[in-house]
């Protein structure tokens, strides 16, 4: 009984850091609208790199133990998942203003599609016929979530087609940061890990800012802006992922795959009752069948990574 107690409890923190999740996408993100997007991703990850050096400035240490393979990839961590994945996701929420916010959260879960075809490429990892079959489900839902019934508007000038593309170029990134973070798992704990994300990130985004002469967001932010930045450095950025990773030490990957779902479900639940918008039974019908097909992705390519890691440690013991 306690240990299905502790089970609980390490779930509802696992979902409680999905909640923020959601929270962020829908609620506090898109109200950083008025600032310039390459400032908005520096700040976003400057200030928790600031506050992570309080408490895991000897994490530098482990700097050393690494080869150049994993340094490089560190590296393309951060310039995918920081860079390039947070961009795009926050350029997909200014863009549809405060409209169909949930659809571009939802898209962005289209992640491990990305991740288990670049980790097929790229680590020779096996092809499973249950991928082909889910991932094939994920992207046809996610067709539908976009466009429902309608005639599909494949119009760049249409800033929710812009911002689903940039939200499955931001689910292309990240997915590709979990890819390389397989090379780093086994010398990093998740902490470091973030905390070099954070800092590699915040690097590349100064040089960004600066050649984009956008540094101008520290006297433009206005008072609520700063609020808003303080509240996600805090809590639904660096914050909300300490907790996942947290919680995630404490259960089987099933259950923090099942947890991670309250992100989609709490974005859909803040853009209705916060900023009225709600989706159609068609798009709501195609975001259970994606999310679904996303846990059924997610729970396969965990039983993957567990072989992974059982044979690189009989590896080891040879």
């Amino acid at each position: 009984m306690d240990n299905n107690k502790s089970v609980f409890f390490w779930a509802a923190i696992i979902g409680s850091a999905a909640i923020l999740w959601g929270f962020d996408g829908v609620v506090l993100t898109p109200r950083l609208y008025n600032l310039d997007i390459t400032f908005v991703v520096f700040i976003l990850h400057f200030i928790p790199f600031a506050l992570m050096n309080i408490f895991l400035y000897k994490k530098y240490s482990l700097i050393k133990t690494l080869n150049r393979v994993e340094l490089m990839s560190m590296i393309f961590i951060a310039l995918f998942g920081g860079v390039i994945g947070t961009l795009s996701i926050v350029k997909a929420l200014f863009l549809v203003n405060f409209h169909a916010l949930s659809i571009v959260v939802l898209l962005q879960k289209l992640q491990p599609i990305f991740a288990i075809f670049l980790a097929v490429t790229f680590l020779k990892e096996r092809l499973r016929k249950r991928y082909i079959f889910w991932a094939g489900v994920a992207l046809a839902s996610g067709y539908f979530l976009t466009f429902g019934l309608d005639k599909p508007i494949f119009d760049l000038s249409n800033d929710t087609f812009k911002a689903s593309l940039f939200a499955i170029l931001a689910a292309f990134s990240f997915g590709s940061s979990t890819v390389f973070g397989k090379k780093v798992m086994y010398k990093l704990d998740f902490a470091a890990t973030t905390f070099f994300r954070y800092g590699l990130t915040s690097f590349i985004m100064f040089f960004v800012v600066a050649a984009n002469s956008t540094f101008k967001g520290f006297v433009e932010a206005t008072s609520e802006n700063w609020i808003v930045i303080v509240l996600i450095s805090l809590t639904t950025g660096s914050g909300s992922m300490m907790l996942y990773y947290f919680g995630l030490k404490h259960v089987k990957a099933i259950i923090a795959t099942i947890m991670e779902q309250f992100f989609p479900i709490s974005a859909v639940f803040f853009d209705y009752f916060i900023n009225g918008n709600i989706l159609s039974p068609v798009q709501v019908t195609s975001a259970v069948v994606m999310i679904f097909a996303i846990i059924n992705l997610n729970t396969d390519n965990a039983r993957a990574l567990s072989k992974l890691k059982i044979k690189i440690r009989n590896k080891k013991r040879k």
